[in-house]
């Protein structure tokens, strides 16, 4: 998906004019449809809805703020349930010598091909050539070896904030596929595997978490194949998010059991209470600002984007409608009033106040930038003393009194995120289709529906289905096993070879 140039969505201040010709006269409607070309869509709706800006880098991004607070609302969570976990901060540097990464062979290999390299300093050739940090195994656990040594250093539970570099790929996408990202990336060392495989589960749940009840943003828990586990990993456990609009699923988070591979390449063993040595078990996991790019796929419509009031950094925008001969001041002091009320009770609203643009236009930018409330006063609503709310996910409208303000404005937000939860929840699993047959699974694929089947588990049949559908759309892939798995019946065949089915597996194209 490749993006617009910068500044490509025009903005013309000049605006005003009757509600209809708002669009046409402002410069501010969109010019592609979601269901008509989602790839520019989602391009142009990020640059206008002003999440970010193109760089002079392909792959490279800046966040605007828009987007940054999104980021930080999750970073707030997230930091606070690891914390109680007993997880604790730190910072790793960001090079990496050549002999550390490449000790733990399939593990680089994994990821050779996205490793960017520091050659140069100046104009001199560097003697040897430093890597940047794809991630931060390989970074970190040499430390490891050396701070754990007996029984009472364990567990080693470390998270650090921070971004990583990943530089090989073609049709760079902002937040989904891009150069330089920011993530969260936690590695721990455990004393046995059951602390290991307990923690794998709860992380995995603070994911669930963070795309549901923050992003509404439906997701499935389960377990990714041997072929697409994490490189050098024991196991790889995901949440699998869902995009109706291209067929395509989407790794939302991964946590995963590295058992003792890393043990084993960086020596980071411990004396145990027996006073036997034993190695540790490792467990890394991280989400990143992926899941920005999921939330505006998933949610934003033909008018830009829509917001989840949880993470929306401008929950209520405040609009003056003032008309010719209206009372202009009592209209701002009461939009003012209904700014204070609502940020002293936590809600966070702001006034556009600005004089230059008409109030249809502060509508349409708002609506774009997908701010989930707006309230409009004008004289009728003064002589009133009520507001005018405008919800954003549906544009229904209702009347406020000014003295259930706070009440019924933060039930509104709560019926705005908990809509956009079932709404995509319910597009989602239209998209679902079980098959048991190859010829269901090919018919499935071509409408873009995630596919539920009954699977061998074998490797040579993966790779098989892989090839087989092999295309221009991209080949298919498993997403993960889900750990709710439906009732196997005795009998059941793999639909891609016919042998004894082993679990069902989701299936499908993915980003």
């Amino acid at each position: 998906m490749a993006g617009p140039k910068p500044g490509s969505s025009a903005t013309n201040p000049k605006a005003g004019g009757k509600k209809k010709e708002v669009k046409k006269e402002t410069g501010l409607g969109l010019t592609n449809k979601k269901d008509d070309n989602f790839g520019e869509w989602y391009s142009e709706v990020v640059v206008s809805g002003e999440m970010i800006e193109y760089y002079d880098i392909s792959g490279c991004y800046i966040l605007r703020p828009w987007a940054m607070s999104v980021w930080e609302t999750m970073q707030e969570f997230f930091d606070a349930e690891i914390k109680k976990m007993k997880i604790k901060n730190c910072y790793f540097p960001l090079f990496v010598s050549p002999g550390v990464l490449q000790r733990e062979k399939d593990h680089i290999e994994g990821f050779a091909p996205e490793v960017a390299w520091v050659t140069k300093s100046g104009e001199s050739d560097l003697e040897v050539p430093i890597a940047i940090r794809p991630t931060s195994e390989t970074v970190m656990y040499p430390y490891y070896s050396k701070w754990i040594r007996g029984h009472r250093d364990l567990p080693l539970k470390l998270n650090q904030w921070c971004n990583v570099v990943r530089w090989e790929f073609s049709h760079p996408t902002p937040f989904i596929r891009s150069r330089e990202f920011l993530w969260q990336e936690g590695h721990t060392a455990f004393a046995t595997k059951d602390e290991a495989d307990t923690e794998v589960l709860e992380i995995l749940e603070l994911y669930r978490r963070i795309y549901e009840e923050y992003l509404a943003i439906p997701v499935i828990k389960g377990k990714k194949s041997e072929m697409e586990k994490f490189a050098g990993g024991l196991y790889t456990t995901s949440v699998e998010a869902f995009i109706p609009n291209t067929g395509r699923g989407i790794q939302g988070a991964t946590s995963h059991c590295l058992g003792q591979n890393f043990a084993k390449m960086f020596e980071i063993n411990f004396e145990n209470e027996k006073g036997e040595k034993a190695m540790v078990w490792q467990n890394s996991w991280a989400y990143s600002t992926r899941t920005i790019g999921v939330m505006v796929m998933v949610h934003g419509d033909d008018k830009g984007l829509v917001m989840p009031p949880k993470v929306a950094s401008v929950q209520v925008i405040i609009v003056p409608v003032p008309y010719k001969d209206a009372d202009t001041r009592g209209i701002f002091d009461a939009c003012s009033a209904t700014s204070d009320a609502l940020s002293k009770a936590g809600i966070r609203a702001e006034v556009d106040i600005r004089e230059n643009y008409s109030p249809g236009w502060k509508y349409s930018h708002w609506e774009m930038k997908g701010v989930p409330l707006r309230i409009e006063i004008g004289p009728k609503d003064l002589a009133n003393n009520q507001v005018r709310a405008v919800r954003r996910d549906n544009s229904a409208k209702k009347d406020i009194p000014r003295a259930l303000l706070v009440e019924q404005v933060k039930e509104l937000l709560e019926s705005i995120q908990q809509s956009l939860f079932d709404a995509a929840k319910e597009k989602r699993d239209a998209c679902i289709q079980v098959v048991n047959t190859w010829e269901e699974f090919t018919e499935a694929l071509g409408q873009k529906k995630m596919i539920l089947a009954p699977w061998c588990n074998e490797e040579e049949v993966e790779k098989d289905v892989k090839t087989r559908t092999k295309g221009e759309m991209g080949a298919a892939k498993t997403l993960c096993s889900p750990f709710e798995q439906p009732p196997l019946p005795e009998g059941t065949k793999c639909f891609a070879s016919g042998k004894p089915a082993k679990k069902w597996s989701y299936w499908g194209r993915s980003y």
